[in-house]
């Protein structure tokens, strides 16, 4: 079998290329969130609930771990490439779940559960946490059924394989 049948067949989560787009979708959205949220429209910083020097402080760590994950998911797609396993298909949906997961985390762990800052502040939250949240749920189920139909098809595509094998022989 060749890695390109491989690839092709395995189950994403197993596979190099979906936690590496894992991490660059997790960073594009802190990213996202960082340029947009924080510096752009200065509606919040990652804790606010301190000194301004402390709400940039805090920014700039969050910054600096985005950009770490970045570089970290960088270097595993390109491995992922180098080792010929770099499978298109897994990466975007790996990408898509590592978007979802971050903005869903961050408004419903950093927003509601820590309180470590609002979207925005004086004004009703509800319209923003709704479409915060919903925009992150989208894109984690988006990702999350990708995957699902990618490891289906894999499952699919191997149990045909294996039928048509005839040393094969399913004790099951």
């Amino acid at each position: 079998m060749t890695r390109t049948s491989r690839r092709r067949t395995a189950n994403p989560l197993r596979n190099r290329s979906y936690w590496a787009a894992f991490l660059l979708g997790v960073a594009a959205m802190a990213a996202i969130d960082e340029i947009v949220f924080h510096q752009i429209l200065a509606w919040h910083h990652f804790y606010d609930a301190a000194t301004p020097r402390i709400a940039l402080l805090s920014d700039g760590l969050l910054h600096a771990a985005e950009l770490f994950a970045f570089a970290f998911g960088f270097f595993l797609m390109l491995d992922a490439r180098r080792r010929g396993t770099l499978w298109a298909s897994a990466a975007w949906a790996g990408f898509a779940t590592g978007l979802g997961l971050f903005q869903l985390w961050d408004g419903v762990v950093d927003h509601k559960v820590l309180r470590l800052h609002q979207i925005r502040y004086g004004v009703d939250l509800l319209p923003y946490d709704i479409a915060w949240n919903a925009a992150g749920g989208l894109l984690l189920i988006a990702g999350v059924v990708w995957t699902a139909v990618l490891a289906r098809r894999g499952r699919d595509a191997k149990r045909a394989r294996d039928t048509r094998n005839p040393h094969y022989h399913d004790v099951t």
